[in-house]
């Protein structure tokens, strides 16, 4: 079943969150016409890959254009509106920055992953629960709600500008005009009615101002309170989102919102300078005892132009963090002189700032590492699909200077998988007379010099994010604070779901929080860093974080179809297996993660002895480097097992707890079992044809000598000879594998 299957069958609340995320960046029309193509395509590649990327959005057009064919003759009129109208968006926002599709697409397969795995769990994790929050909802529609408002009352305002302008105007024709007559004229009771007349004009203009320069003040307090508080957090919850998504978790969105609220404060703001601005030249031309602009200007131009300044530099923000297209999910994990990429934006879109606003990058300021490459780039409109005004360096790579004896410093296997960095951005903005100098800095991250380091090093980018909100906090892992386990859990499943498509269940994130812990309940479990990622798991040399990372990396490479397909119990302690499988039929099996081995799986299954007593048997696991040889869903197929004078049987008959193997994995065999045939019936050029076949002989006696492997490559026809010919006692010596038992 395709991914895209299971979302429509989704309950309705997790449909409501898939569609939240695809509007005309990514039409939900086009995901559902080619839903499997899409599928197939990997978009996280070519997201940091150009090349890759403009291929497949010729190729996504191609397929548009065939659906478009396809409607025309079923003369679907709606459909085929809608296509024409999607293709030429597509063409239009993608042609000159392929990349940007390939970073949506990928985004939303990958949340989908994400909602199905959400949806499988029976209580949303803490973590997630506390981003969904309704009151955080309430609020981001109080901000658009406020910002909208306080454009509103800039613009009447100005109409009150213009009337107070008008009204001057006329005052100061008719005073002039009286101020023209000869003297004689002035003593006229027609002059001293006009002069009364003028003084009231006087008043009113007095009253105007004083009401014009209130509403202005109304105003700008309006924008300092929403500045002071929700805009302020709604900043930092986004934020906050951003260091969650980063290690796994949702999706974070709002950022257009955000922008939005931005650049309406901001255009709110100017337009208010040029009130107070229209004022000024207002009292060059008439002033008088008692005029309200020359005192109160002053202070609300200092204020408008204090709230420009925290509006700015509010707005400038990492909207993508730093990542090497090498492994687009681990970001904040650098290789020193492999490049990355890191995304700006600034929240204030003003076309007046369109390419006037450079931006440099730097890293720490402890001279250890310096940036190579391009690290001063331009902001614009027209790279963003979105029309954000925003850069994306492409091409930088940290390089670690040499100390002053001339050696390397740290660089090599041990650098410090702890020590965390900082990539600053610096630019200036000039506008309207205003200067402004902006900074802004990324999320702490980790350099390393060699990819072994890598897990350690993730693990450090995830207990960071996890734990804190301070996004500058260099100096966390002195002294790191323990984690909440059932947040820590929450992590580790997203972990799964963003890396190899599928979450953790409650049961196995049982088990994750049995093996750190010891204990069965974990309520309010404080887990700490050493227990985590440095001290080894009990009785084994490789710690906790080491072995889920090397299981990570055994689904991704060798057994991701059955994983995602849900076949793979995985983690599931071997007393909890027994108590699943003692009441089963005989042949019924499950597959698990070895507790003992480096990325290995095994499989054990329940059988009869002729007492009655129930026994288990549990495969030597099979770790990548067997896996390369043999898939595994035809390992489970092709096994058999060598038991006392029986022939060789294939023990695995139901995958627990009762679905019939070939139902289970049948389409994930390589290839139909082969027909068992004599060396004579084929092969090319007069050889047998040979397969690898897993063999394993259950020991009766368990002083009997280990060998070394599981699995013999020996092919169908040599295997009927030794059959038809040769005694099972004879066929053990040549078996040189071994089954572990209960």
């Amino acid at each position: 079943m395709s991914q895209w299957s299971q979302v429509q069958q989704l309950e309705i609340k997790f449909l409501e969150q898939v569609d939240q995320f695809y509007d005309d960046n990514f039409p939900m029309e086009v995901r559902h016409l080619l839903a499997q193509w899409i599928e197939s395509q990997d978009w996280e590649a070519a997201s940091n890959n150009e090349a890759m990327a403009t291929i497949l959005l010729q190729n996504l057009l191609i397929q548009v254009d065939e659906q478009l064919d396809r409607v025309s003759q079923e003369k679907n009129l709606l459909l085929i509106h809608n296509l024409k109208r999607i293709r030429k968006l597509l063409q239009g926002k993608y042609h000159g920055n392929p990349m940007h599709i390939a970073v949506i697409i990928s985004n939303c397969l990958r949340e989908e992953r994400r909602i199905l795995a959400a949806a499988s769990m029976p209580v949303q994790g803490p973590l997630e629960k506390s981003l969904q929050n309704s009151v955080v909802s309430e609020r981001q529609r109080n901000v658009e709600h406020k910002v909208s408002a306080i454009k509103n009352s800039a613009q009447m305002t100005d109409q009150d500008v213009k009337y107070l302008e008008d009204l001057q105007e006329e005052f100061d024709f008719r005073y002039k005009t009286i101020q023209s007559l000869e003297q004689s004229d002035k003593n006229s009771a027609l002059i001293k009615q006009e002069m009364l007349a003028l003084q009231a004009m006087l008043n009113t203009l007095d009253y105007k101002r004083k009401e014009v320069l209130s509403k202005i003040g109304r105003v700008i307090h309006e924008i300092d309170m929403l500045m002071s508080n929700m805009l302020t957090e709604e900043l930092l919850d986004w934020k906050r989102r951003q260091q969650i998504a980063c290690i796994g978790g949702p999706l974070h969105g709002g950022l257009d919102q955000l922008q939005n609220c931005f650049t309406l404060l901001a255009e709110s703001l100017f337009q208010v300078r040029r009130q107070l601005e229209k004022l000024d030249e207002l009292l060059t031309r008439l002033t008088y005892d008692g005029d309200p602009i020359p005192v109160q200007r002053p202070q609300l131009l200092e204020k408008v132009n204090f709230l420009l300044y925290n509006l700015f530099r509010n707005s400038f923000v990492v909207e993508r963090q730093p990542c090497m297209p090498t492994h687009p999910q681990r970001p904040m994990v650098l290789k020193t002189l492999i490049q990355f990429t890191v995304k700006l934006r600034l929240l204030i879109k003003l076309p007046e700032l369109n390419y006037q606003i450079r931006v440099k990058a730097t890293i720490d300021n402890n001279r250890r590492f310096v940036l190579c490459g391009t690290h001063v780039k331009a902001m614009n409109m027209d790279e963003s699909a979105n029309g954000s005004l925003s850069v994306e360096f492409r091409h930088l790579q940290p390089k670690e200077m040499k100390s002053s004896a001339g050696s390397k410093g740290n660089e090599g296997p041990h650098m410090v998988t702890e020590e965390l960095h900082s990539i600053s951005f610096e630019t200036q903005v000039c506008l309207y007379g205003l200067t402004i100098n902006l900074e802004t800095s990324s999320l702490p991250v980790v350099m390393i010099s060699n990819v072994s380091q890598l897990p350690n090093a993730w693990a450090s980018i995830i207990w960071y994010n996890l734990s804190t909100n301070d996004p500058q906090n260099l100096s966390f892992f002195n002294n790191p604070p323990a984690a909440t386990l059932s947040q820590l859990l929450e992590v580790l499943s997203w972990q799964f779901s963003s890396y190899v498509g599928r979450g953790l269940n409650s049961e196995q994130l049982n088990m994750l929080a049995e093996k750190l812990t010891g204990q069965v309940s974990y309520n309010d479990y404080q887990l700490s860093w050493a227990k985590f990622c440095k001290e080894h798991l009990p009785g084994k040399s490789f710690t906790f974080w080491v072995w889920l990372e090397a299981i990570l990396d055994l689904i991704k490479k060798h057994i991701l179809p059955l994983w995602i397909d849900g076949y793979i119990m995985g983690f599931v302690s071997k007393e909890k297996e027994r108590i699943l499988l003692k009441d089963k039929t005989p042949g019924t099996f499950l597959l698990r993660f070895s507790e003992s081995n480096l990325g290995g799986i095994t499989f054990t299954w329940v059988d009869q002895l002729e007492n009655g007593d129930v026994t288990f048997h549990s495969v030597e696991p099979y770790n990548k480097g067997r896996l390369s040889a043999l898939p595994f869903a035809d390992i489970l197929r092709d096994y058999k097992v060598i038991m006392a004078d029986n022939v060789p049987e294939n023990p695995l008959k139901y995958l627990y707890p009762d679905i019939p193997k070939d139902k289970a994995f049948g389409k994930h065999y390589s290839c139909q079992p082969n027909e068992v045939s004599k060396p004579s019936d084929g092969g090319g050029k007069g050889y047998v044809p040979s397969v690898f076949i897993p063999v394993s002989k259950i020991l009766n006696d368990s002083t009997d000598p280990h060998s070394p492997s599981d699995l013999l490559p020996m092919s169908p026809s040599v295997y009927a000879v030794l059959r038809e010919h040769l005694s099972p006692t004879v066929i053990e010596t040549a078996v040189c594998c071994e089954l572990f038992h209960s």
